[in-house]
């Protein structure tokens, strides 16, 4: 059985009670019960993402009586945005990248380790539409998921919208732009936000943010992949603000 694995309602009851972290609980399409349900309401005040699976995928990660429902855990301490933002040193302009839907396990790990190194000083990605932050994460990233903090926010336009009353500039990447990267102004206090692998970014994020910038492409395929397009966003940044 794996590590990050929890199985059982009692058990899995008993973790979110404890508060232990949590990716995310499978539960066996159509499962019912007393205690079923029991367990599904303490995920809605919780906020516990869920997902109904075939029962083949709950045999498929554990041996053992699972009752029709099995747990992810956090392989990593998810913390608070206040908690990134208190840890920004003060002779520091901050910069923070936000996921906005990148499902992909090595995208995630990838932009994680470009973040790091640019000196980002905190990832936020959604509870729901979001690569786990899984042992495979961690090991792309080169171990930066273990060193720069991660938030988990139910509401990534909430969020968006108290970076800026904090005084962020959201800065959205997407190659729908006619603005170039080079053309914005990344010496202030900036929030990059990275879109989905397939979709970009979405429609109600883009109209939030105040800036939309694109890579100029010379080639004939249309767009970077996220990881990439991360990494080139990330570095005039750094280029900008190296004195």
């Amino acid at each position: 059985m794996a590590k990050n694995i929890v199985f059982g309602i009692r058990p899995i009851i008993e973790a979110i009670e404890t508060e232990n972290q949590i990716d995310k609980i499978y539960f066996r399409k159509g499962a019912d019960g007393q205690l079923i349900n029991e367990l599904k309401e303490i995920c809605r005040r919780n906020k516990v993402n869920i997902q109904e699976v075939p029962i083949e995928k709950l045999n498929r990660l554990t041996t053992g009586n699972h009752q029709g429902v099995v747990a992810l855990m956090a392989a990593i301490e998810y913390v608070e945005l206040d908690d990134i933002l208190d840890g920004i040193p003060e002779n520091e302009t901050p910069l923070i990248v936000v996921f906005d839907g990148v499902t992909d396990v090595r995208n995630f790990g990838g932009i994680a380790r470009s973040a790091e190194c640019a000196g980002a000083h905190g990832l936020i990605t959604p509870i729901k539409s979001s690569a786990p932050v899984n042992a495979d994460a961690i090991k792309t990233s080169a171990g930066a998921l273990t060193r720069i903090p991660v938030c988990r926010v139910g509401s990534i336009r909430t969020m968006l919208r108290a970076l800026q009353v904090n005084g962020f500039q959201i800065v959205a990447a997407t190659e729908k732009s006619t603005t170039l990267i080079y053309d914005a102004d990344f010496t202030k206090p900036t929030v990059l936000v990275m879109g989905s692998e397939d979709l970009g970014i979405s429609r109600e994020i883009l109209k939030l943010c105040d800036v939309q910038l694109a890579i100029p492409l010379v080639g004939e395929i249309e767009s970077l992949n996220v990881s990439a397009a991360a990494a080139v966003m990330l570095y005039e940044v750094v280029r900008q603000r190296i004195h």
